[in-house]
């Protein structure tokens, strides 16, 4: 072949090389939508939230909407109302109408394998928004809270309001445990974290749990219900508490522990002689901020999900911009697939003593949203 044959060919080949990549012809051969040269007016971030049955939640999605708008982003918000199927649904909707990122918080951290591999097949990058989305590579991000922390936090209030910790009091304490829902990965980090602290105290028989339920699995509460958890309470204290009191639960969400609450009502705890026990919660919802005001809930856990959300949408501008984001944890979270990059905020105990400079004060709750 002559020197001017070579040199044609070349030129042919680099017309058509510029002509594929001007197509946005990635060099792996498949065809995708260079991000980097919209603006973010021009993208869209699809925001799928679990419920509006809890104000926590409703939070959020607000929240998130706001910290993505203010990074100019466009966004659209789904709440799938604890229904998986539906989530699943919304998600590939989103997908569809072409969203350039996701932020999810599941209902059900193992059924999202086969949307997150459609949202992959689209070259869109997923957020996993404080619940874990176990079982899928296609999850790039991790924005939560210390969820083991957060048990930490509830079995030590209840060693220390019982006097066991600092020995005013000896015990035993009788104890009943209850988890989150079983299909929600962050009830494993907050039932250890409880037990991390609790155990100790049960060998030792200082504290009692005279059901005998101990493992997570006898104590979960499908979909953070409070029905649910009522219903088991009051099984509890017919069954175990005929001729004895309970001075203590373990209750990981205000949802469940009104429920708790409404048990324990029930069998005349609340009254001169007989005191309601120590219960503890997480969320600080408003209801359960006004239960430990009254005196009836003892304490929950405050995360505010005003930073959680500023975390998810910080993600979210990062990785639409080409840039990594930021992480203060790479080892804990193994989704099974791999260890996703997480960022995790830092949980507050909150009581009767502390609410007002920690909730009332930040702005985060209205002294009207108590009443």
């Amino acid at each position: 072949m002559s020197t001017r044959s070579i040199t044609t060919a070349a030129v042919a080949a680099l017309a058509l090389s510029l002509s594929l990549t001007a197509c946005g012809q990635s060099s792996e051969g498949g065809s995708k939508e260079d991000k980097d040269s919209k603006s973010a007016k021009d993208m869209t971030v699809g925001i799928a939230m679990p419920t509006k049955s809890s104000e926590r939640w409703i939070a959020d999605g607000k929240n998130m909407v706001a910290q993505l708008k203010g990074h100019g982003y466009q966004t659209t918000l789904q709440y799938a109302e604890d229904d998986t199927d539906q989530q699943v649904s919304q998600i590939e909707n989103m997908i569809t109408q072409g969203v350039d990122a996701l932020v999810i918080a599941a209902i059900d951290g193992r059924a999202l394998s086969n949307v997150l591999q459609q949202a992959a097949d689209a070259d869109i990058p997923v957020v996993s928004y404080d619940r874990l989305i176990l079982g899928s590579e296609n999850v790039d991000y991790y924005a939560s809270f210390d969820n083991e922390k957060v048990g930490e936090l509830q079995g030590t209030y209840i060693v220390d309001k019982l006097g066991l910790k600092d020995g005013s009091e000896k015990g035993p304490f009788n104890l009943e445990l209850f988890a989150g829902s079983n299909d929600d990965n962050n009830t494993r980090y907050f039932f250890q974290g409880a037990m991390n602290v609790l155990k100790p105290y049960i060998d030792d028989k200082k504290l009692v749990v005279r059901s005998k339920q101990t493992k997570i699995n006898q104590v979960t509460t499908l979909r953070w219900d409070g029905g649910t958890a009522q219903k088991r309470m009051d099984d509890l204290l017919t069954s175990s508490y005929s001729k004895e009191r309970v001075d203590a639960v373990l209750s990981p969400y205000d949802g469940i522990s009104i429920g708790i609450l409404s048990a324990l009502k029930s069998d005349d705890y609340g009254s001169k002689s007989k005191p309601l026990p120590v219960v503890t919660g997480q969320d600080a919802e408003a209801l359960s901020v006004a239960s430990i005001v009254k005196g009836e809930q003892t304490q929950t856990v405050f995360k505010d999900t005003r930073e959680l959300a500023k975390v998810g949408a910080n993600m979210v501008d990062a990785l639409l911009n080409g840039k990594k984001p930021e992480v203060n944890d790479t080892e804990t979270y193994d989704n099974e697939k791999k260890v996703v990059p997480s960022y995790l905020l830092d949980p507050v105990s909150v009581d009767k003593d502390n609410y007002r400079p920690v909730l009332i004060d930040s702005g985060y709750l209205k002294e009207s949203d108590l009443k």
